[in-house]
């Protein structure tokens, strides 16, 4: 197996040194024996991902903790300890491998970079870890491995059957009216059992969800929905400032989503804010509250006896769900990645009138774009240990035109699509009349000798009028290689996905290319320190004249 070698300069190895182990980071001699080091990465890989590096002594004298470099001597050193991570964490399969050298030491440290796996992952003992905080705690009994199965929505707790009658879903007024509605040539429990609601004469816990009066009646605590509005802009609510007792909203799953986001609606319409004409009432987009109202009732862990929680201040709404993101979903993917823990749930209730998933798998992008639309700051996700919060804020976003100068105080140019980007506007349009107005104000300028496809504004007066007449040292070079260079001029490092913005590509192959080539030239190199996944280049730092 190949394993690159990266150089790292002191001022990196002093960084990486001074990091305190944490739920995402661990540290270990090479002495440790393999084996040891395979729960580790289990830990990870079962947990949130992290990073193991292996190489790196600690002492403590006192109080003191100091840690040093003692690698491999050489790749050859570290072959026990590919091989068998090799055979149990395939390299591209959530895992990286990376030797990284230093210019002040020996040796070899080896850097094992995790992501969050989609399955259990096991030790060579057989074990399956779980990394929590600074620990790394094996998985011993079946519930805790249960646990660990619904967490990552290997198993879901929606297939189990509940021990009630037939008759609760069969004949409920909910089931009557879906059957009118939707199904008409057909009776309820045939029906029921076609959809695999209902295994050997027992409803399975979907079914209850969604067909049963009073699904709450059946296992309470386990899926109703508390409204708390909150007088204050504090970061904590308090007795004192809660303005009238918790909304209990219950009943099947459909209408406890519409219930929800009508109530919370209401609420929120009465919460006064100041305004031009004086008291005005506060505006969140509907849209952004339906879907993520229903992306929480629809995808949350039902196995866990927690109600959700909508708690309304005067400047924001917090929704809290019981349980973790499910799967390989995390906080930075959740808007790219479609993951169901409740497949049945979703799937089913698509079929009722009016859907509230009517684009299944979009709400959490409708919703951010809503917010977007009328000018306020996107919905902020945070995974605590046991739930998941959604923190919709009434705080407007900077005008276009502010966001544009403010891109322009850090980049030296900005593009309609880069725009585009950073401000959540969708139209070229808005953005080209933005571009213009600042035009006209003097502020900005369109960046000379640029194709339309590749146009790009910059502020005015940033560019020396005489050097921008001399000769440019880059001149040799195409047009999307001079472009890296610049960006490089006011920026200690670029990205695949920065390039492909800047140069306005959509080829990640291409722009791997275009720095391949200004590598060639010994123009640019690799940062050192970074996983494949993170990868980045920079200027060299003494390039040949």
């Amino acid at each position: 197996m190949s394993i690159e070698v990266v150089p790292i300069t002191s001022e990196q190895l002093n960084q990486i040194l001074q990091k305190e182990e944490s739920h995402f980071l661990d540290f270990k001699a090479i002495d440790v024996k393999p084996a040891k080091l395979c729960k580790f990465i289990s830990g990870f890989a079962n947990a949130d991902g992290g990073e193991l590096y292996i190489g790196i002594d600690e002492k403590i004298l006192g109080n003191t903790k100091t840690r040093y470099w003692r690698g491999f001597a050489d790749q050859e050193s570290a072959n026990g300890h590919l091989q068998i991570f090799e055979e149990l964490f395939p390299l591209g399969d959530g895992y990286s491998y990376t030797f990284l050298s230093s210019e002040c030491h020996p040796g070899l440290v080896l850097q094992v970079t995790i992501l969050k796996s989609r399955g259990v992952v096991e030790a060579s003992d057989g074990t399956p870890y779980l990394r929590r905080s600074a620990q790394t705690v094996p998985i011993t009994t079946q519930a805790a491995l249960e646990r660990l199965k619904l967490d990552k929505g290997i198993e879901s707790y929606e297939r189990k059957t509940i021990d009630v009658e037939l008759e609760v879903i069969t004949d409920s007024e909910v089931m009557s009216e879906f059957i009118n509605a939707v199904v008409p040539t057909t009776e309820a429990e045939l029906w029921l059992k076609k959809q695999q609601l209902i295994h050997r004469k027992k409803p399975i816990i979907a079914g209850i969800l969604l067909f049963a009066d009073e699904p709450q009646a059946v296992f309470p605590k386990h899926c109703g929905v508390k409204i708390y509005r909150y007088k204050t802009k504090e970061s904590e609510g308090t007795r004192d400032t809660l303005d009238f007792s918790p909304i209990t909203i219950e009943g099947c799953l459909y209408k406890q989503v519409q219930e929800t986001v009508t109530k919370t609606i209401e609420i929120i319409e009465k919460i006064p804010k100041i305004g031009n004409q004086g008291l005005e009432n506060i505006q969140y987009p509907e849209e952004t509250i339906h879907e993520i109202v229903t992306n929480a009732l629809l995808h949350r862990d039902y196995s866990i006896a927690c109600d959700t929680h909508i708690r309304i201040f005067d400047n924001r709404i917090e929704i809290e769900n019981p349980g973790k993101l499910p799967g390989h979903v995390t906080v930075k993917n959740i808007l790219k990645e479609q993951y169901a823990r409740n497949g049945a749930i979703v799937r089913i209730i698509n079929k009722f009138p009016n859907p509230p998933n009517k684009d299944v798998g979009e709400g959490l992008n409708t919703a951010f774009q809503a917010m977007a639309k009328l000018r306020l700051q996107p919905p902020d996700i945070k995974e605590t240990e046991n739930s998941v919060i959604v923190y919709i804020k009434h705080e407007p976003l900077a005008s276009i035109e502010v966001q544009i100068m403010s891109y322009l105080e850090k980049h030296k140019e900005i593009t309609n699509k880069i725009a585009r980007k950073e401000t959540g506007i969708r139209s070229e349009a808005t953005i080209k009349q933005a571009f213009y107005r600042l035009r006209d104000n003097g502020l900005i300028e369109a960046v000379p000798k640029r194709a339309k496809s590749n146009a790009a504004w910059r502020r005015v007066g940033t560019i020396d009028e005489a050097s921008e007449n001399a000769i440019s040292s880059y001149e040799m070079y195409s047009e999307y290689e001079q472009s890296v260079m610049d960006y490089l001029e006011e920026h200690e490092e670029i990205t695949n996905r920065i390039g492909r913005e800047l140069v306005g590509i959509d080829s990640g192959q291409v722009m791997k290319n275009i720095f391949n080539r200004l590598r060639k030239k010994k123009l640019i190199e690799i940062v050192p320190g970074k996983s494949r996944i993170t990868a980045a280049w920079r200027k060299v730092k003494s390039p040949p004249t």
